[in-house]
């Protein structure tokens, strides 16, 4: 099942709104089969598996037990159901880390493999496959995105100049990572002021694969269309007051007259399949989450080396659980669960 959660892991980024899923067919000790879901509208992780069986091996499938790190679908979506084919290839033998949550799946794949006649074990390293696949979960369950918020302070809590300038604040290997944490979500957001003060490309520029949509709450409408975040070289959605309209690569959202800023994220970032986004600033923004009680982790980085005098303070985090720190350089990184 280790080896399922590795495989899983390879699909970070692209497999959204679905969740990371791998699978390891077993003869005997050996592994005959391995495969993950790619990509979304593509195959699923047991089909992957099933396909790489050598030909010499393809005989063994039978007689093989089959792990997969999320039950496999009953359903027909983009692609057929998974336990069709497990039944199919008479693989007598299923484990899995823990059910689907998805309400056409929730238990659905389990009974048509049982109804099947094969034997089906359940929750083999489950609280390891329910923090694999926490965007998914959060996202069936709460109706809303897996909500991380990320800001960089120095050593004395500030995230900007006094006069609200731009500093360079961590350094350009964290940097990297954090590029790398954007390509792992579905969207990243920032306010009106953060973008009009810095103006973000808001891109994955120094890593990888895929890149998150682009989100600016603009409530009136004040930013001008030369910043970064409107160049059309990403999909971007402006949350605003005044208007709607819609073309391939810049949309504009209204908010509901009732609905708070927030709210108005979330109903459609939900709406549109948005799984989970970072909340990149600014101050406000983040605070607002925060009062708010709605985040589900904070990605903290201070630069311990670096102290600006009368700045404008970072957010003030009223819970969290420490779940980790790394250092890189003069960096230190907290990763903080709110319970």
């Amino acid at each position: 099942m280790e080896r399922c959660f590795q495989l899983a892991r390879m699909g970070a980024g692209n497999v959204a709104p679905n969740p990371m899923v791998g699978s390891v067919l077993v003869h005997g000790r050996r592994i005959i089969g391995e495969g993950y879901h790619m990509q979304y509208g593509q195959a699923h992780a047991e089909v992957n598996c099933i396909s790489s069986v050598a030909k010499e091996d393809r005989h063994l499938i039978a007689e093989s037990t089959i792990y997969v790190s999320l039950e496999p679908c009953a359903h027909f979506g983009k692609t057929p159901p998974c336990c069709d084919l497990i039944i199919k290839h008479k693989i007598p033998k299923v484990v899995i880390a823990c059910r689907d949550s998805f309400e056409k799946v929730n238990g659905e794949g389990i009974k048509k493999l049982l109804s099947a006649g094969i034997e089906v074990v359940e929750n083999v390293l489950q609280q390891k496959a329910l923090e694999l696949n926490k965007r998914f979960f959060t996202f069936n369950k709460l109706k809303r995105p897996y909500i991380i918020l990320k800001w960089a302070q120095s050593a004395n809590g500030c995230i900007s100049a006094a006069d609200r300038s731009p500093v360079k604040i961590s350094n350009d290997l964290t940097n990297k990572l954090v590029h790398r944490w954007r390509s792992e979500e579905s969207a990243i957001v920032v306010g009106t002021n953060t973008a009009l003060q810095d103006d973000p490309a808001l891109t994955n520029r120094w890593w990888t694969g895929h890149q998150p949509v682009r989100i600016v709450i603009d409530e009136k409408l004040v930013l001008p269309i030369s910043l970064k975040l409107f160049d059309q070289s990403v999909r971007t959605i402006v949350i605003n007051r005044m208007k709607q309209s819609v073309n391939e690569h810049l949309q504009y959202e209204k908010a509901g007259e009732q609905e708070t800023s927030v709210d108005a994220l979330l109903r459609i970032l939900y709406q549109q399949q948005l799984n989970s986004v970072i909340v990149e600033g600014g101050a406000k923004l983040l605070q607002s989450f925060i009062d708010a009680g709605i985040w589900n982790e904070a990605r903290i980085i201070t630069n311990q080396s670096l102290v600006i005098e009368n700045g404008l303070k970072a957010p003030v985090l009223k819970d969290g659980v420490v779940v980790s720190n790394k250092q890189i350089k003069t960096d230190h990184i907290q990763l903080i669960k709110n319970p």
